[in-house]
């Protein structure tokens, strides 16, 4: 098979997060191929064609975008972040693993970006400079209670937590009840970072506590972190803080 098929990190949203390798292979391609608002991002040549389609439907653009690359085309399937994060590195080799033997045989490419809990990060300061656990809010492809469950368990282990696809239209109580299993395990002053749409030009970068924060205060663009026990803040006046978790670890006496 002569076609080659890239799966690309467009990074939070800031074209200089974007890597050079995912440059050049953005403008290798023949077909881009991707959900609209991430496709929306990019200024296609006039050699490329552009599949776009809706958020709900992975696997079905993963298999488009596999039958075109088994054809002989240059196919690049971007994702908003890191594609290997909640996003579609995993739904092409889903569909690799399910599809025709000879989808196997393609020159299959990942090529990484920073994703959104990075960005955060580094806005706020270090909040994941320990041990730290990424997870999805949503239901969609999961059962809430296979959520919740492993929610209890990295909040009873202590992580810092950076939590995607936290609330939405469909989903407007599940950030709430997080927060509340959260309650059960952390201090009410502890740290909680609200990044929005960071590395675009509507950013906003919240920092609260567990005790004030509410479920209204984000939405799908938005990034949650809850911070583990030993998270600080760094107060600076009339700036707003540093928040960083230390990499050190006490071992109770």
């Amino acid at each position: 098979m002569t076609g080659t098929l890239t799966v690309i990190g467009l990074g939070p949203g800031d074209p200089r997060y974007l890597t050079p390798a995912a440059t050049a292979a953005l403008a290798a391609a023949t077909d881009l191929v991707g959900y609209h608002a991430y496709l929306a991002r990019l200024a296609p040549a006039a050699h490329q064609t552009v599949h776009g389609s809706d958020n709900r439907v992975e696997l079905d653009r993963a298999r488009l975008a596999l039958e075109m690359a088994a054809d002989g085309r240059t196919v690049a399937v971007v994702s908003g972040g890191d594609p290997g994060v909640f996003a579609m590195a995993a739904a092409i080799f889903e569909a690799v693993e399910t599809g025709p033997a000879d989808w196997r045989a393609l020159d299959i490419r990942v090529e990484p970006g920073i994703t959104a809990m990075l960005a955060a990060a580094a806005r706020a300061g270090a909040p994941l400079g320990g041990d730290f656990c990424a997870m999805s809010l949503s239901d969609n492809l999961k059962p809430w209670e296979v959520v919740t469950r492993r929610l209890e368990a990295v909040l009873a282990a202590d992580f810092a937590i950076a939590l995607y696809n936290p609330i939405s239209k469909a989903r407007p109580w599940q950030l709430d009840a997080a927060f509340d299993i959260a309650r059960n395990h952390r201090a009410p002053d502890s740290v909680v970072i609200l990044a929005r749409a960071v590395g675009r030009p509507d950013e906003q970068l919240r920092i609260l506590t567990l005790a004030e924060v509410r479920g209204e205060m984000a939405d799908m663009a938005t990034v949650v972190m809850i911070g583990a026990s030993t998270t600080r803040l760094i107060e600076r006046g009339d700036k707003a803080p540093f928040v960083y978790t230390p990499r050190f670890v006490e071992v109770p006496a």
